[in-house]
Order: structure tokens, then sequence, then C-alpha cells
């Protein structure tokens, strides 16, 4: 950590949502985040874990042009066991979510399941796995 600098951890993340009614279902009903608080119909908090996950709309703090619905603006990537991410799969499939790749257990040590929400941002529901001896440093 730079000693000018002590940042310790990320405590929120920030999407600027292009569909704010899906992106709230998706993202509250959909994946199942708990609503944490709602300050205004333009911004509303989900708690995931340790962090919380804001939506929020264009126009408000910053007035940078939105990107069109469907264009990759962010990727986020959520962590779970091993044993959990086909069955994250299974759960996302069940409610209508179109699964872009996985699950797919990756060279560099990571079995990886990869979606998008409303807008097109890719989401990913990931575990830490064993590299194969092949791809060991």
């Amino acid at each position: 950590m730079d000693p000018k600098l002590p940042i310790r951890s990320i405590d929120y993340t920030v999407i600027y949502a292009r569909q704010m009614p899906e992106m709230r279902a998706f993202y509250g009903t959909t994946l199942g985040f708990p609503l944490h608080r709602e300050l205004s119909p333009r911004w509303l908090e989900f708690r995931v874990g340790s962090n919380l996950l804001a939506l929020t709309q264009h126009g408000g703090r910053f007035n940078d042009p939105a990107l069109p619905v469907g264009a990759l603006s962010l990727q986020l990537a959520f962590r779970v066991a091993p044993s959990e991410v086909a069955s994250c799969a299974a759960v996302l499939q069940e409610r209508g979510v179109a699964i872009i790749s996985g699950p797919t257990d990756q060279p560099f040590g990571h079995r990886t399941l990869f979606f998008r929400d409303p807008d097109g941002n890719v989401l990913e529901i990931y575990a830490e796995i064993e590299s194969p001896p092949e791809n060991r440093g």
C-alpha cells in the first residue's frame, strides 16, 4: 500500500443503469441480492458480501453520455466455491438468464461462468481451482 494513498478496499461499486427497472429486478430478484437501501428512485444499493453494489441513472452527479443498451461497459466477478459454479449456472438458466460461457475450467486456475445483465454488462461467477501441473510456475 502506498502510504501517501492509504486505500484499503473497494467499499462500493456504482453501475450507471440504462434500464433502471430491468436492472433493479435483475440484481434484486434474479440474482437475489438483498436491497441495502434506496436513497431515491435514481439510486439504490444492494449488499453483496462486504461490498455495496449501487445502481444509478445517468445525469445525476456526472453528465457523461450513456452508452447504448447492450454495449459492454463493465465486468463484475462474483466468487463462489468450486462446487457451486455449475449449480449457479443451473439456477440462472432456470431464471431465464442466457449463459455466455461456462462453467469452464480455465488454465489460469479459475472455473468460470459468464452471462450478461439487462444493460449488456458482462458478469462472471468464478471459483479458484488448482491449475493443471503444466500451467504451474
